[in-house]
């Protein structure tokens, strides 16, 4: 698959892959594109952009803020889907889709993915997508050659484990702690015996999320994972100190 020959191919140059998170039309699609460039400038390697939703489950206060001023500024699926093929034709990293299901629901599972094989990105997290249910997405998935990142979290059993790499392509997202995002985790021993498991359960790359904020994270995952996911804090920056202090900040986790 597209995606993890890219990622096999980057990790030959650096130990630990770094993918950023942002919120299109937050708090501007102008100024997405922006931080985008600051992104890819700091050298980062790949990054999701997510589709603002009203009921963003899996995320906390600072994402689901981004989503609903995004929205009361006209942010649409459309509009969202353009951004994203924009960037991902504009600059040479992978791009990857975050949406809640109910978004491909509505618009169509098949047009949705087909959707974003024409806009040139290379995947798509969808978290509240059981695989169980997710058949006609799965396949639409493969048929268009398209990464469907699945997720590990804590509590998932080790077999279960197992199936659900099995359906996924590109990376395993291994979700760092239980709850939201944007919540203080503690990268602990508890923690490196979770990964273990992950690692156990799949061939593929693992992307670690869920609380990765400073240095000191990064250095805990490497040897352990090889990506490191940072949304929330990306977004706390972006709106401190703007598109610029994104990319001062990324470069400082190097």
């Amino acid at each position: 698959m597209v995606l993890e020959s890219y990622i096999r191919r980057r990790l030959q140059k650096r130990e630990l892959l770094i993918m950023t998170h942002l919120v299109m039309g937050y708090p501007s699609f102008e100024e997405c594109f922006e931080t985008v460039r600051s992104m890819v400038k700091a050298d980062v390697d790949l990054m999701e952009l997510q589709i603002p939703f009203s009921d963003p489950i899996a995320d906390g206060p600072v994402i689901l803020r981004a989503c609903h001023r995004a929205l009361k500024k006209g942010a649409t699926v459309k509009r969202c889907l353009d951004f994203a093929g924009k960037v991902a034709n504009a600059f040479d990293i992978p791009f990857l889709i975050m949406s809640y299901y109910n978004i491909l629901f509505q618009y169509g599972v098949g047009g949705f993915v087909s959707a974003l094989a024409g806009r040139n990105l290379k995947g798509a997290i969808v978290p509240d997508l059981p695989p169980a249910e997710g058949r006609d997405y799965l396949e639409a998935m493969k048929d268009h050659g398209l990464a469907p990142v699945s997720i590990f979290s804590p509590t998932t059993p080790d077999e279960r484990m197992r199936h659900i790499a099995s359906l996924s392509g590109g990376f395993v997202y291994c979700v760092a702690r239980k709850g939201i995002t944007g919540s203080k985790t503690t990268f602990s021993e508890e923690t490196a015996a979770y990964l273990g498991r992950c690692r156990r359960a799949t061939h593929l790359p693992l992307a670690v999320g869920f609380g990765v904020k400073e240095k000191g994270d990064m250095d805990f995952l490497k040897g352990r994972t090889e990506i490191a996911v940072i949304g929330t804090r990306m977004i706390g920056i972006m709106e401190s100190h703007g598109a610029e202090g994104v990319g001062d900040f990324l470069r400082s986790l190097r």
